[in-house]
Protein backbone atom coordinates (compact mmCIF):
# COMPACT_ATOMS: atom_id res chain seq x y z
CA UNK A 1 0.00 0.00 0.00
CA UNK A 2 1.67 3.26 -0.51
CA UNK A 3 1.05 5.79 1.69
CA UNK A 4 0.55 9.74 1.17
CA UNK A 5 1.72 11.95 4.55
CA UNK A 6 -1.06 14.70 5.69
CA UNK A 7 0.15 17.36 7.39
CA UNK A 8 -2.17 18.07 10.70
CA UNK A 9 -1.25 21.78 11.82
CA UNK A 10 -1.95 22.86 15.40
CA UNK A 11 -4.19 25.48 15.19
CA UNK A 12 -4.61 28.56 17.89
CA UNK A 13 -0.49 29.61 17.69
CA UNK A 14 1.80 31.81 16.82
CA UNK A 15 2.54 31.50 13.28
CA UNK A 16 5.87 31.38 13.28
CA UNK A 17 5.40 28.50 16.00
CA UNK A 18 2.95 26.61 13.82
CA UNK A 19 4.40 22.82 14.28
CA UNK A 20 3.52 20.67 11.19
CA UNK A 21 2.93 16.55 12.19
CA UNK A 22 2.48 13.72 9.70
CA UNK A 23 -0.37 11.98 10.03
CA UNK A 24 0.40 9.34 7.23
CA UNK A 25 -3.13 7.73 5.14
CA UNK A 26 -5.03 9.29 3.00
CA UNK A 27 -7.55 6.86 1.23
CA UNK A 28 -8.02 7.10 -2.27
CA UNK A 29 -11.30 8.38 -3.65
CA UNK A 30 -14.22 6.06 -4.80
CA UNK A 31 -14.01 5.44 -8.31
CA UNK A 32 -17.40 6.48 -9.05
CA UNK A 33 -18.47 10.42 -8.79
CA UNK A 34 -21.97 9.30 -9.29
CA UNK A 35 -22.15 6.87 -5.90
CA UNK A 36 -22.62 9.61 -3.78
CA UNK A 37 -25.60 10.76 -5.35
CA UNK A 38 -27.23 7.01 -5.69
CA UNK A 39 -26.38 6.92 -2.03
CA UNK A 40 -28.70 9.55 -1.31
CA UNK A 41 -31.05 8.82 -3.66
CA UNK A 42 -31.84 4.96 -2.42
CA UNK A 43 -31.52 6.16 1.24
CA UNK A 44 -34.49 8.98 0.48
CA UNK A 45 -36.62 6.44 -1.21
CA UNK A 46 -35.93 3.59 1.58
CA UNK A 47 -37.58 6.77 4.40
CA UNK A 48 -37.67 5.51 7.87
CA UNK A 49 -37.46 1.83 6.55
CA UNK A 50 -33.64 1.55 7.17
CA UNK A 51 -31.71 2.66 9.84
CA UNK A 52 -27.68 3.36 9.22
CA UNK A 53 -25.49 2.84 11.82
CA UNK A 54 -21.31 3.79 10.90
CA UNK A 55 -19.03 2.52 13.52
CA UNK A 56 -16.31 6.02 14.75
CA UNK A 57 -13.55 3.59 12.93
CA UNK A 58 -15.36 3.75 9.24
CA UNK A 59 -14.52 5.99 6.41
CA UNK A 60 -16.03 9.61 6.21
CA UNK A 61 -17.46 8.49 2.50
CA UNK A 62 -19.54 6.02 4.93
CA UNK A 63 -20.01 8.01 8.65
CA UNK A 64 -22.10 10.59 5.73
CA UNK A 65 -24.73 8.94 5.44
CA UNK A 66 -24.64 7.26 9.22
CA UNK A 67 -28.37 8.12 10.98
CA UNK A 68 -25.89 7.30 14.43
CA UNK A 69 -22.31 7.02 15.14
CA UNK A 70 -20.91 4.93 18.28
CA UNK A 71 -18.69 2.10 19.23
CA UNK A 72 -20.04 -1.51 18.80
CA UNK A 73 -22.54 -1.77 21.79
CA UNK A 74 -24.07 1.65 21.59
CA UNK A 75 -24.41 1.06 17.88
CA UNK A 76 -26.27 -2.23 18.71
CA UNK A 77 -28.34 -0.35 21.33
CA UNK A 78 -29.32 2.32 18.94
CA UNK A 79 -31.11 -0.40 16.28
CA UNK A 80 -33.18 -2.17 18.78
CA UNK A 81 -34.42 0.96 20.04
CA UNK A 82 -35.70 1.67 16.50
CA UNK A 83 -38.21 -1.50 16.33
CA UNK A 84 -40.02 0.81 13.55
CA UNK A 85 -37.26 0.21 10.81
CA UNK A 86 -37.90 -2.70 9.66
CA UNK A 87 -33.95 -2.90 7.89
CA UNK A 88 -30.45 -1.54 9.81
CA UNK A 89 -27.56 -1.26 7.89
CA UNK A 90 -24.70 -1.85 10.11
CA UNK A 91 -21.49 -0.36 9.21
CA UNK A 92 -19.05 -1.99 11.23
CA UNK A 93 -17.73 -5.59 11.30
CA UNK A 94 -19.38 -8.93 11.42
CA UNK A 95 -19.27 -9.51 15.09
CA UNK A 96 -21.19 -5.95 15.70
CA UNK A 97 -24.13 -6.97 13.15
CA UNK A 98 -24.26 -10.09 14.97
CA UNK A 99 -24.72 -8.15 18.23
CA UNK A 100 -27.47 -5.71 16.18
CA UNK A 101 -29.35 -9.31 15.42
CA UNK A 102 -29.59 -10.43 18.43
CA UNK A 103 -31.02 -7.16 20.35
CA UNK A 104 -33.01 -6.04 17.48
CA UNK A 105 -36.83 -7.37 16.96
CA UNK A 106 -38.17 -10.43 15.10
CA UNK A 107 -39.37 -7.94 12.32
CA UNK A 108 -35.84 -6.40 11.92
CA UNK A 109 -33.53 -7.52 9.16
CA UNK A 110 -29.83 -6.74 9.93
CA UNK A 111 -27.55 -5.98 6.84
CA UNK A 112 -23.32 -5.65 6.69
CA UNK A 113 -22.27 -3.94 3.48
CA UNK A 114 -19.99 -6.37 3.12
CA UNK A 115 -19.48 -9.79 4.90
CA UNK A 116 -15.96 -10.13 4.39
CA UNK A 117 -15.60 -7.30 7.31
CA UNK A 118 -14.72 -9.56 9.83
CA UNK A 119 -12.51 -8.32 13.11
CA UNK A 120 -8.93 -10.35 13.60
CA UNK A 121 -9.46 -10.43 17.44
CA UNK A 122 -12.91 -12.39 17.38
CA UNK A 123 -11.42 -14.99 15.24
CA UNK A 124 -8.61 -15.54 17.76
CA UNK A 125 -10.83 -17.57 20.08
CA UNK A 126 -13.63 -19.80 18.16
CA UNK A 127 -16.32 -22.01 20.03
CA UNK A 128 -14.03 -24.89 19.86
CA UNK A 129 -10.86 -23.33 21.47
CA UNK A 130 -12.87 -21.88 24.36
CA UNK A 131 -14.92 -25.21 24.89
CA UNK A 132 -11.44 -27.18 25.13
CA UNK A 133 -10.12 -23.99 27.37
CA UNK A 134 -13.35 -25.03 29.85
CA UNK A 135 -12.45 -28.28 30.20
CA UNK A 136 -8.70 -27.47 31.08
CA UNK A 137 -10.20 -25.25 34.02
CA UNK A 138 -12.32 -28.25 35.11
CA UNK A 139 -9.61 -30.83 35.13
CA UNK A 140 -7.40 -28.28 37.08
CA UNK A 141 -10.56 -27.77 39.80
CA UNK A 142 -10.35 -24.09 39.01
CA UNK A 143 -13.87 -23.75 36.52
CA UNK A 144 -16.25 -23.83 39.37
CA UNK A 145 -15.00 -20.72 40.39
CA UNK A 146 -13.70 -19.23 37.07
CA UNK A 147 -16.61 -16.66 35.35
CA UNK A 148 -15.99 -15.76 32.04
CA UNK A 149 -15.83 -12.08 30.91
CA UNK A 150 -16.06 -11.51 27.11
CA UNK A 151 -15.36 -8.87 25.73
CA UNK A 152 -17.83 -6.93 23.39
CA UNK A 153 -15.19 -7.43 20.25
CA UNK A 154 -16.12 -11.28 20.13
CA UNK A 155 -18.29 -13.85 17.87
CA UNK A 156 -21.82 -14.51 18.93
CA UNK A 157 -20.40 -18.22 19.46
CA UNK A 158 -18.77 -16.80 22.53
CA UNK A 159 -20.82 -14.34 23.69
CA UNK A 160 -23.46 -17.47 23.68
CA UNK A 161 -20.36 -19.56 25.88
CA UNK A 162 -20.32 -16.36 28.38
CA UNK A 163 -23.91 -16.97 28.49
CA UNK A 164 -24.23 -20.57 29.35
CA UNK A 165 -21.58 -21.08 32.22
CA UNK A 166 -23.25 -17.07 33.98
CA UNK A 167 -20.80 -14.84 32.78
CA UNK A 168 -20.97 -11.42 31.71
CA UNK A 169 -20.34 -9.21 28.49
CA UNK A 170 -18.14 -5.85 29.16
CA UNK A 171 -17.19 -3.16 26.66
CA UNK A 172 -13.89 -0.84 27.27
CA UNK A 173 -15.55 1.67 28.98
CA UNK A 174 -17.07 -0.66 31.55
CA UNK A 175 -14.35 -3.49 31.65
CA UNK A 176 -13.58 -2.76 35.43
CA UNK A 177 -17.32 -3.12 36.33
CA UNK A 178 -17.57 -6.14 34.98
CA UNK A 179 -14.36 -7.37 36.25
CA UNK A 180 -15.95 -6.35 39.52
CA UNK A 181 -19.36 -8.12 39.39
CA UNK A 182 -17.19 -11.15 38.42
CA UNK A 183 -15.09 -11.15 41.76
CA UNK A 184 -17.01 -9.74 43.99
CA UNK A 185 -20.82 -9.26 45.23
CA UNK A 186 -23.36 -11.76 43.71
CA UNK A 187 -21.57 -13.47 41.53
CA UNK A 188 -18.68 -14.00 43.78
CA UNK A 189 -16.29 -15.92 41.64
CA UNK A 190 -12.66 -16.34 42.33
CA UNK A 191 -10.77 -15.96 38.80
CA UNK A 192 -11.81 -14.47 35.25
CA UNK A 193 -11.72 -16.17 32.29
CA UNK A 194 -11.21 -12.96 29.85
CA UNK A 195 -10.90 -13.17 26.36
CA UNK A 196 -10.50 -12.81 23.57
CA UNK A 197 -8.33 -9.01 24.70
CA UNK A 198 -5.88 -10.45 26.57
CA UNK A 199 -4.66 -6.69 27.13
CA UNK A 200 -7.62 -4.89 28.07
CA UNK A 201 -8.09 -7.78 30.12
CA UNK A 202 -5.32 -7.22 31.96
CA UNK A 203 -4.58 -3.64 31.73
CA UNK A 204 -8.26 -3.18 33.59
CA UNK A 205 -7.16 -5.94 36.03
CA UNK A 206 -3.51 -4.05 37.25
CA UNK A 207 -4.52 -0.44 36.49
CA UNK A 208 -7.95 -0.17 37.24
CA UNK A 209 -8.14 -3.12 40.34
CA UNK A 210 -4.41 -3.21 41.79
CA UNK A 211 -3.77 -7.02 40.46
CA UNK A 212 -0.34 -7.17 39.82
CA UNK A 213 1.05 -8.62 36.11
CA UNK A 214 1.63 -12.09 38.48
CA UNK A 215 -1.92 -12.72 39.13
CA UNK A 216 -2.38 -12.62 35.66
CA UNK A 217 -1.77 -15.94 33.07
CA UNK A 218 -2.44 -16.32 28.73
CA UNK A 219 -3.78 -18.75 28.32
CA UNK A 220 -2.72 -20.15 24.19
CA UNK A 221 -5.36 -22.21 22.90
CA UNK A 222 -2.19 -23.35 20.42
CA UNK A 223 -1.14 -25.22 23.09
CA UNK A 224 -1.88 -28.28 25.19
CA UNK A 225 -3.78 -27.21 28.37
CA UNK A 226 -3.08 -23.89 27.08
CA UNK A 227 0.31 -24.17 27.94
CA UNK A 228 -0.34 -23.76 31.71
CA UNK A 229 0.23 -25.99 34.72
CA UNK A 230 -2.45 -26.71 37.44
CA UNK A 231 -0.14 -24.48 39.62
CA UNK A 232 -0.45 -21.41 37.43
CA UNK A 233 -4.40 -22.06 36.92
CA UNK A 234 -4.68 -22.23 40.62
CA UNK A 235 -2.72 -19.31 41.41
CA UNK A 236 -3.95 -16.85 38.92
CA UNK A 237 -6.65 -14.25 39.12
CA UNK A 238 -7.13 -13.23 35.44
CA UNK A 239 -6.46 -16.01 32.90
CA UNK A 240 -5.95 -13.85 29.45
CA UNK A 241 -7.18 -15.34 26.39
CA UNK A 242 -4.42 -14.83 23.98
CA UNK A 243 -6.00 -12.57 21.58
CA UNK A 244 -5.14 -8.94 20.80
CA UNK A 245 -6.83 -6.12 18.12
CA UNK A 246 -4.01 -5.68 14.68
CA UNK A 247 -4.30 -2.34 14.97
CA UNK A 248 -3.57 -1.38 18.62
CA UNK A 249 -1.23 -3.79 19.04
CA UNK A 250 0.83 -2.02 16.79
CA UNK A 251 1.15 0.99 18.97
CA UNK A 252 5.07 1.04 20.72
CA UNK A 253 6.91 2.65 23.85
CA UNK A 254 9.05 3.59 20.75
CA UNK A 255 6.35 5.26 19.27
CA UNK A 256 5.43 7.32 22.18
CA UNK A 257 8.33 8.97 22.91
CA UNK A 258 9.53 9.76 19.76
CA UNK A 259 5.91 11.92 19.29
CA UNK A 260 6.85 13.12 22.94
CA UNK A 261 10.15 14.46 21.21
CA UNK A 262 8.31 15.64 17.91
CA UNK A 263 5.24 17.56 19.72
CA UNK A 264 6.42 19.69 22.73
CA UNK A 265 3.60 19.16 25.38
CA UNK A 266 1.34 16.44 23.43
CA UNK A 267 -0.89 14.16 25.99
CA UNK A 268 -0.82 10.85 24.79
CA UNK A 269 -4.41 8.92 24.68
CA UNK A 270 -4.18 5.57 24.32
CA UNK A 271 -6.91 2.63 24.54
CA UNK A 272 -6.83 0.04 26.53
CA UNK A 273 -6.40 -2.90 24.12
CA UNK A 274 -2.90 -0.98 23.54
CA UNK A 275 -0.40 -3.19 25.02
CA UNK A 276 0.50 -2.57 28.98
CA UNK A 277 3.95 -1.26 28.47
CA UNK A 278 2.09 1.53 25.92
CA UNK A 279 -0.78 2.46 28.15
CA UNK A 280 1.67 2.90 31.64
CA UNK A 281 3.75 4.91 29.16
CA UNK A 282 0.76 7.35 27.80
CA UNK A 283 -0.82 10.05 29.60
CA UNK A 284 -3.92 8.76 29.53
CA UNK A 285 -6.03 5.27 28.89
CA UNK A 286 -9.45 5.61 27.25
CA UNK A 287 -12.08 3.76 25.11
CA UNK A 288 -12.96 5.19 21.81
CA UNK A 289 -15.93 7.62 23.44
CA UNK A 290 -13.48 8.29 26.04
CA UNK A 291 -10.58 9.26 23.47
CA UNK A 292 -13.60 11.64 21.64
CA UNK A 293 -14.88 13.65 24.90
CA UNK A 294 -11.05 13.99 25.87
CA UNK A 295 -10.18 16.16 22.61
CA UNK A 296 -13.76 17.90 22.78
CA UNK A 297 -13.23 19.14 26.15
CA UNK A 298 -9.67 20.01 25.77
CA UNK A 299 -8.90 24.15 25.35
CA UNK A 300 -7.57 25.43 22.41
CA UNK A 301 -4.24 24.87 21.57
CA UNK A 302 -4.21 21.61 23.27
CA UNK A 303 -2.06 18.96 21.65
CA UNK A 304 -2.81 15.20 21.88
CA UNK A 305 -1.03 12.05 20.08
CA UNK A 306 -3.63 9.19 19.56
CA UNK A 307 -3.52 5.80 20.09
CA UNK A 308 -6.51 4.30 17.98
CA UNK A 309 -7.47 3.70 14.44
CA UNK A 310 -6.39 5.84 12.04
CA UNK A 311 -9.70 6.81 10.42
CA UNK A 312 -10.99 8.06 13.69
CA UNK A 313 -7.76 10.26 14.50
CA UNK A 314 -8.03 12.01 11.36
CA UNK A 315 -11.66 12.90 11.71
CA UNK A 316 -10.92 14.59 15.02
CA UNK A 317 -8.13 16.30 13.61
CA UNK A 318 -10.85 17.86 11.03
CA UNK A 319 -13.23 18.46 14.13
CA UNK A 320 -10.98 20.57 16.00
CA UNK A 321 -8.73 22.49 14.19
CA UNK A 322 -8.09 24.57 16.80
CA UNK A 323 -5.71 21.46 18.51
CA UNK A 324 -3.52 19.55 17.57
CA UNK A 325 -4.50 15.95 16.49
CA UNK A 326 -1.95 13.48 15.24
CA UNK A 327 -1.48 9.74 14.98
CA UNK A 328 0.44 7.84 17.89
CA UNK A 329 2.64 5.77 15.12
CA UNK A 330 4.05 7.33 11.84
CA UNK A 331 2.65 4.60 10.05
CA UNK A 332 -0.68 3.59 8.22
CA UNK A 333 -2.86 1.83 11.24
CA UNK A 334 -6.43 0.98 9.91
CA UNK A 335 -8.49 -1.51 10.32
CA UNK A 336 -8.35 -3.72 7.35
CA UNK A 337 -11.49 -5.01 7.83
CA UNK A 338 -13.29 -2.06 8.95
CA UNK A 339 -12.26 -0.82 5.94
CA UNK A 340 -13.77 -2.97 3.12
CA UNK A 341 -17.52 -1.09 4.14
CA UNK A 342 -17.14 1.48 1.72
CA UNK A 343 -19.52 3.60 -0.47
CA UNK A 344 -19.60 0.92 -3.04
CA UNK A 345 -20.26 -1.94 -0.60
CA UNK A 346 -23.01 0.81 0.91
CA UNK A 347 -24.48 1.62 -1.90
CA UNK A 348 -25.13 -1.83 -3.00
CA UNK A 349 -26.49 -2.30 0.04
CA UNK A 350 -29.11 0.83 -0.02
CA UNK A 351 -30.01 0.13 -3.64
CA UNK A 352 -31.29 -3.58 -3.11
CA UNK A 353 -32.86 -2.86 -0.13
CA UNK A 354 -34.75 0.00 -2.29
CA UNK A 355 -35.56 -2.65 -4.81
CA UNK A 356 -36.89 -4.77 -2.31
CA UNK A 357 -33.91 -7.15 -2.03
CA UNK A 358 -31.89 -7.83 1.35
CA UNK A 359 -28.39 -8.63 0.67
CA UNK A 360 -25.58 -10.05 3.07
CA UNK A 361 -28.90 -10.42 6.15
CA UNK A 362 -27.16 -11.39 9.27
CA UNK A 363 -28.64 -13.79 11.18
CA UNK A 364 -27.65 -15.75 14.84
CA UNK A 365 -29.12 -19.44 15.84
CA UNK A 366 -32.08 -18.85 17.54
CA UNK A 367 -30.12 -20.92 20.53
CA UNK A 368 -26.48 -19.35 20.02
CA UNK A 369 -28.64 -15.64 20.48
CA UNK A 370 -30.49 -16.69 23.43
CA UNK A 371 -27.62 -17.19 25.23
CA UNK A 372 -25.70 -14.60 23.75
CA UNK A 373 -28.44 -12.27 24.79
CA UNK A 374 -28.84 -13.55 28.23
CA UNK A 375 -24.87 -12.62 28.70
CA UNK A 376 -25.43 -9.13 26.78
CA UNK A 377 -28.30 -8.75 29.91
CA UNK A 378 -26.11 -8.65 32.45
CA UNK A 379 -23.92 -6.28 30.93
CA UNK A 380 -26.71 -4.24 31.07
CA UNK A 381 -27.83 -5.03 34.27
CA UNK A 382 -24.54 -4.15 35.89
CA UNK A 383 -24.26 -1.47 38.42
Amino acid sequence: MSVTPLLLLGRGTDPDSERGVECPGELPPASDPRLVERAETAKRALGTDVFVLGHHYQRDEVIAFADVTGDSFRLAQQAAARPEAPYVVFCGVHFMAESADILTGPDQQVVLPDLAAGCSMADMANATQVDECWDALADAGVADVTVPVSYMNSSAAIKAFTGRHDGTICTSSNARRALEWALGGERGGEKVLFLPDQHLGRNTAVLELGMTLADCVVYDPRKPSGGLTREQLHDARMILWKGHCSVHGRFTVDAVADVRRRVPGVRVLAHPECTYDVVTAADEIGSTESIIRIVADAPAGAAFAVGTELNLVQRLAAQHPDKTVVFLDKTVCYCSTMNRIDLPHLVRSLESLAAGTVTNRIVVEPTTAALARKALEQMLALP
